[in-house]
């Protein structure tokens, strides 16, 4: 139980951050908080808002979930693959990172790019052959 309190105060510190709104949050029910987070990440733009704010706080593990259902409705969303693909590289998972620029078949912009090759060290860039 003290993981789960822990998780739901820092998600409705986050949610605040995205300006949710402290009401909803501060409810007992425990559900409305992560209905909340659900909501943030349920489109791209502030999806990728929420992740970048969790790892400025040092929450890569949360940045990860949030991108990933950022991911869940938009696997298209090239910013949020690659800002992924670069959080499992800072987590010590470079196969998994590498696995999943392998899927994409499309070029990537180069900014999008330099933030995984600086996590991650060169890897064979998208859409260019390798």
């Amino acid at each position: 139980m003290a993981i789960r309190s822990r998780v739901l105060s820092h998600w409705a510190a986050a949610a605040c951050a995205l300006g949710l709104g402290a009401p909803a949050f501060a409810q007992a029910d425990p559900a409305a908080a992560l209905d909340g987070l659900s909501q943030a990440s349920a489109q791209v733009a502030p999806g990728m808002a929420l992740a970048r704010r969790q790892i400025g706080d040092g929450d890569l593990m949360g940045a990860l979930a949030t991108l990933e259902r950022v991911l869940i409705g938009h696997a298209d969303a090239d910013g949020a693959l690659m800002l992924h693909a670069s959080l499992l590289c800072r987590l010590d998972d470079r196969d998994g990172a590498r696995a999943e620029l392998g899927a994409l078949e499309r070029p990537v912009a180069g900014r999008d790019w330099a933030e995984v090759t600086a996590a991650c060290g060169p890897l064979p860039r998208p859409g260019r052959g390798g």
